[in-house]
């Protein structure tokens, strides 16, 4: 069992719990829906395709995180540091607060603009 088999147990669950307390057969039918499409990728005997599925998802998982992380920082430094991305690159600059207009030099291409910190 995979990731990606181990990450249908979750809207199963779900769909077992929205199930018992709303009386309504589609979460019964999405139920029945994610057992199959999680034991169809447990017995497959296509093991590339399986593996190459799991990496995708495996991909997809850490780019979320690294996104969920990187918004949390810059929400936790939002009181600290201004975020400003480069005219020409769209590469994302942090400057400190507080000190006026000043000239934001692109670490990347090094564009020069001016922006209020």
């Amino acid at each position: 069992m995979d990731e990606l088999s181990r990450a249908f147990l979750i809207p199963i669950i779900f769909c077992l719990f929205a199930s018992m307390f709303v009386n309504n057969r589609i979460f019964t039918i999405a139920t029945y829906v994610c057992i199959v499409l999680m034991y169809y990728r447990i017995l497959s005997r296509n093991i590339p395709k399986r593996r190459e599925e799991n990496l995708k998802y495996l991909d997809f998982r850490y780019n979320l995180k690294r996104e969920i992380t990187k918004r949390r920082e810059r929400f936790n430094q939002r009181k600290i540091y201004r975020f400003y991305h480069c005219p020409s690159c769209r590469q994302t600059v942090r400057v400190p607060k507080g000190h006026g207009k000043i000239c934001i030099t692109c670490p990347k291409c090094r564009t020069e603009f001016i922006k209020k910190s």
